[in-house]
């Protein structure tokens, strides 16, 4: 987590994630490459419902914006991330090297 993205996070009074992020933190754990205190579940629950933060379903307006993006990040779990939060007009943080050169990214990216 960078300065900016935990200074924007300690600034907003909501914090949203899209879906699609809760199945890649699944996968990661079944995959064995990222280990939880928690089995995912009582992780997922404990991280969205314990802390307040709003988990964004993938809607058919999200998967038509993934898809309408340029080329540029070949990952659709990312695509979907992106296109979440266009979809609901909201600020997006990310480490992710890739997002900076969305264009559709300019002026809602909290990255590093």
């Amino acid at each position: 987590m960078t300065r900016p993205i935990l200074a924007a996070m300690n600034s907003r009074a909501s914090m949203a994630v899209s879906a699609i992020s809760c199945f890649e933190v699944s996968i990661l754990v079944k995959q064995h490459k990222l280990e939880l205190p928690l089995p995912v579940g009582e992780w997922l629950q404990e991280a969205l419902f314990g802390s307040g933060v709003e988990c964004l379903p993938v809607t058919c307006e999200i998967s038509r914006l993934s898809v309408a993006l340029q080329d540029i990040h070949k990952d659709p779990a990312d695509r979907i991330i992106i296109a979440t939060a266009l979809a609901h007009d909201a600020q997006l943080a990310s480490v992710d090297s890739v997002f900076p050169a969305y264009p559709e990214l300019a002026g809602r990216l909290i990255a590093r």
